[in-house]
């Protein structure tokens, strides 16, 4: 198996956190809308890259989702730390009809980032969404087991097979309600 070299550096490799590919739906049911919405807050955490050329650095991530008015997505706004080194990131997934999901974070593989080609909301907790830049193919899961914590994976394609590169843990640290459940 060949080695994962993410040749664009740490930054471009911080941005497939954040991002996050996917085969689209025709509808955006409301598992999704479920999803985002549980996204919605401020999120802090550690990740690891665990393959490629940087396999071992550890950054600390703080992020604020959100979801757009009248659309089904979201939105990430933030940054990564590395030592004293922050790379500030934005990403935004929104659904488009028959094209399924589609965003850009860091401005796209037009700019210093990736596009997102698709995506899939698996249920209420879990969605994974297809990412590009370039010869660079991958996938984005995002799981959110419960309100408070949420686990971020990123694999890339090597040799007909996805590796896993990337892993963060984020827990929410303020207090929206993303429950259906009110108190009497």
């Amino acid at each position: 198996m060949k080695s994962v070299i993410l040749s664009s550096g740490l930054p471009v490799a911080l941005a497939l956190v954040a991002t996050v590919g996917i085969a689209g739906k025709t509808s955006a049911a409301e598992p999704d809308k479920q999803f985002f919405r549980s996204v919605e807050g401020k999120w802090v955490g550690p990740g690891e890259i665990v393959a490629g050329k940087y396999k071992g650095t550890k950054f600390t991530c703080s992020f604020i989702g959100s979801t757009p008015d009248g659309k089904v997505g979201m939105s990430l706004d933030g940054g990564c730390r590395v030592g004293m080194f922050t790379q500030q990131m934005s990403a935004t997934i929104e659904h488009k009809g028959r094209q399924g999901y589609k965003g850009s974070f860091m401005g796209g593989a037009a700019g210093s980032g990736l596009d997102i080609i698709g995506g899939n909301v698996v249920d209420a907790h879990k969605v994974v969404f297809t990412i590009n830049r370039n010869q660079l193919r991958g996938v984005m899961q995002a799981l959110v087991p419960d309100d408070n914590s949420m686990t971020v994976t990123v694999a890339v394609r090597v040799d007909q097979q996805l590796v896993p590169v990337i892993g963060m843990k984020l827990k929410r640290i303020d207090a929206v309600e993303v429950g259906s459940i009110t108190p009497n």
